[in-house]
């Protein structure tokens, strides 16, 4: 008897909406664990928390010399920076509990401009 030359290989992919747009989402065993939070929310606050402490440390001078060293518009420079204003307790929710937000980066980035005791229920549902 002659041995297969080929070897079917079954991986249970998901396919989920992120941000409006259709995502690929391979098995919790194989990815890391994000705890449901878009890794692209966690790496947005962590940009925006940098910018923030170039901005208040001197190492840049205005939003406009961040958004010509990281090559985007001062437009997305500023939309992104408001994230590093969001409510402390959207925050520890976002990176600490890892709970998927219900809205968008965009529409985190418009949260931040609300009062802290109202980004909760609007970041979160």
């Amino acid at each position: 008897m002659s041995v297969p030359t080929t070897m079917r290989v079954f991986i249970p992919l998901t396919i989920r909406k992120r941000n409006g747009r259709p995502k690929i989402v391979p098995p919790a065993d194989v990815a890391p664990d994000t705890g449901g939070v878009d890794p692209h929310v966690l790496k947005a606050i962590a940009k925006a928390w940098s910018w923030r402490r170039k901005l208040e440390s001197g190492e840049a001078a205005t939003l406009a010399d961040i958004a010509k060293a990281e090559d985007v518009t001062p437009a997305y420079a500023g939309r992104m920076l408001k994230l590093a204003y969001l409510a402390p307790a959207v925050l520890e929710k976002l990176v600490i509990a890892r709970v998927p937000p219900t809205v968008s980066v965009k529409e985190l980035a418009q949260a931040a401009e609300m009062p802290w005791v109202k980004q909760v229920a609007v970041v979160f549902g």
